[in-house]
């Protein structure tokens, strides 16, 4: 399998899952979507934020402080997993990351996060995280987790800087 067959998929999946979150939440601003995965580079899945469920899912503004960019907390994380069922299957026809030697599992780990994030490109070219002033106001990116500083790598080359402002300032590894 090349990488273009992961990417493509993971595309694909990704697509899905954001025009059924779109539709079902007609009307919400998101700010906040990712694909999320392990430091292993294991399959990733999604979570998203829109502003009208940081409220619903608040009781405080400190209460909303702590969720706006978790992933975990989100009530979107895994949001339209059966979108990712075929990316699961190209995941586990790879080589088992975790036998690899060092350089192997650096070369396998790459591959694998450089394809969600041309995956997340094409997505971004395609103006499904919006375009123009919505998109400023959309971070998108590939998570690690637990988080470390390639997050913020990965960021600052998927968003336009308008898009990062808060995110920099507020939860930014």
């Amino acid at each position: 399998m090349d990488s273009h067959e992961l990417e493509a998929e993971i595309y694909r999946a990704l697509k899905s899952a954001l025009e059924r979150m779109y539709s079902e939440y007609e009307g919400h601003n998101f700010y906040y979507i990712t694909l999320v995965t392990s430091g292993d580079a294991l399959r990733p899945y999604m979570s998203a934020w829109s502003v009208e469920l940081l409220a619903q899912e608040s009781e405080s503004e400190e209460d909303a402080d702590e969720l706006k960019w978790s992933c975990v907390d989100s009530p979107l994380c895994g949001y339209a997993d059966d979108c990712f069922s075929v990316v699961d299957e190209l995941f586990k026809s790879r080589p088992d990351i975790h036998s690899l030697s060092d350089s192997d599992f650096e070369s396998e780990y790459s591959y694998r996060i450089n394809a969600m994030e041309r995956a997340l490109e094409r997505i971004d070219s395609d103006g499904l995280f919006g375009t123009g002033v919505k998109r400023d106001n959309v971070y998108v990116n590939i998570e690690v987790m637990p988080p470390d500083h390639t997050n913020t790598q990965r960021a600052l080359r998927l968003n336009p800087k308008s898009a990062l402002t808060e995110w920099l300032l507020e939860a930014a590894e």
